[in-house]
């Protein structure tokens, strides 16, 4: 079976490597790692027991920190290695760990690489964040009888109608797992149905309300806002926005500017994805606007244009906290179209009036629990939208209450991370 499994791989490869190739030289990414991605990686404490957490992207990762945090405070004794998938979230790793921890990138599940991770880390347990399982890398843990835990676990609708299909391939990769410790019982009945163990599945709640940080402030935000003249005037923040959804939204900003009541209003947008910010830029012009790109001015003393009709946009990473703080009113992106959606949890911790669109089944459990609780709001379309954003910016009392009682959300969901930390301790002790 494994050479099968690297035989599909390597065809998979070949396939897909006129893509990759053109996203290194179009994209500026996977250029970087690939030494680490073959299995080439070294830990900065080789003599002590290992703790392996790997996180697949900037959102895996940034879910980590309450767990290494708890991690190191009861297992002071034990090395932790961060690994991540891609570049975005290798970066968040090393920005976040890089000064005490190991970070390296999560090789290749051709079974020789893996094998020569697993030489080099000598890992005594392994930490998947929701769900990143690999039929090599789960093979090679198990001949090594190093125990795989899942935390936080998630599957999503879609991922769970594909393992059902291949569920007869898939079985033995789910009965390897050691724990499963997931955010919602509906997941936890979907690892049972794919094979995992019942007495080894438990429901610990979603690790991300423990990382979203209840604040009112975050650091540097005043700067920013008194850098970009936002500190006097009502902001619409949109942020992790996708493809397709900034047109939406700058159309809704023009109607909403020829409103008397709104006419000081400024838009700031936050794309997901950094290779998008030149499109981006190019389609807040082509709507009519000028455009503020941040990165032009975050290291410099350069003035910035007083220009109360420019647009913002946030080229940068790592910032789009500091903007959801100085928002009145926020949108999440990637879920006007079907992509998804993005993390909302961060900016109703910041306990500002938050809207998203009807696609986020990325984030089901946390949008079932803002809605239930009138915490968030959904809007369905551009008019929706609209009078979503209308009604936040005019009513304040109205704006007030779905603020608060989406930051409430947050408070009642918190507490996953003691709960996993002690179910991952009874596998460390046997």
């Amino acid at each position: 079976m494994t050479w099968l499994i690297n035989s599909v791989y390597l065809l998979t490869g070949v396939a897909l490597s006129p893509m990759v190739l053109y996203r290194a030289l179009r994209h500026n990414r996977y250029r970087t790692g690939w030494a680490e991605r073959c299995g080439h990686v070294h830990r900065k404490n080789p003599d002590k027991p290992c703790i392996w957490l790997h996180g697949v992207s900037v959102g895996e990762i940034n879910a980590t920190q309450t767990v290494i945090a708890e991690l190191e405070a009861r297992y002071r004794d034990y090395d932790i290695v961060i690994s991540a998938t891609t570049d975005t979230g290798y970066a968040r790793a090393k920005a976040l760990y890089d000064a005490n921890y190991t970070v390296v990138y999560f090789p290749l599940d051709l079974s020789p690489f893996v094998r020569r991770a697993f030489d080099q880390l000598k890992p005594d347990i392994c930490l998947l964040m929701e769900l990143e399982v690999w039929p090599n890398f789960l093979k090679e843990a198990t001949r090594r009888q190093v125990p795989i835990a899942v935390i936080n676990g998630r599957i999503s609708d879609r991922s769970y109608r594909s393992y059902k299909r291949f569920k007869p391939l898939l079985s033995g990769t789910f009965k390897a797992l050691s724990l499963i410790l997931a955010q919602t019982q509906e997941y936890a009945d979907r690892f049972k149905a794919l094979g995992c163990p019942a007495e080894q599945v438990h429901v610990t709640g979603s690790l991300k309300y423990d990382t979203a940080e209840v604040s009112d402030t975050v650091e540097g935000a005043d700067s920013l806002g008194r850098r970009l003249g936002l500190t006097d005037v009502p902001l619409w923040v949109a942020g992790g926005t996708g493809t397709d959804e900034e047109g939406i939204i700058l159309n809704v900003f023009k109607q909403l500017k020829a409103q008397p009541e709104l006419k000081h209003l400024r838009l700031a947008i936050i794309p997901r994805k950094p290779e998008r910010f030149a499109r981006v830029a190019q389609g807040i012009s082509e709507a009519g606007f000028s455009v503020i790109k941040y990165s032009d001015y975050k290291n410099t003393q350069s003035p910035v244009p007083n220009d109360t009709q420019a647009v913002i946009l946030g080229d940068t990473m790592g910032d789009l906290r500091a903007f959801y703080s100085l928002a009145c009113v926020a949108f999440v992106g990637r879920s006007l179209v079907p992509m998804g959606g993005s993390d909302m949890m961060e900016v109703v911790a910041l306990g500002k009036p938050t809207l998203f669109g009807p696609y986020t089944f990325n984030f089901k459990q946390t949008v079932e629990a803002l809605l239930e609780a009138q915490g968030a709001l959904e809007v369905s379309d551009d008019d929706a939208l609209y009078r979503g954003v209308f009604r936040c910016l005019t009513e304040s009392a109205y704006a007030q209450t779905l603020a608060a009682r989406g930051r409430q959300v947050i408070l009642d969901h918190q507490g996953a991370t003691q709960k996993s930390v002690i179910l991952i301790g009874t596998l460390l002790k046997a």
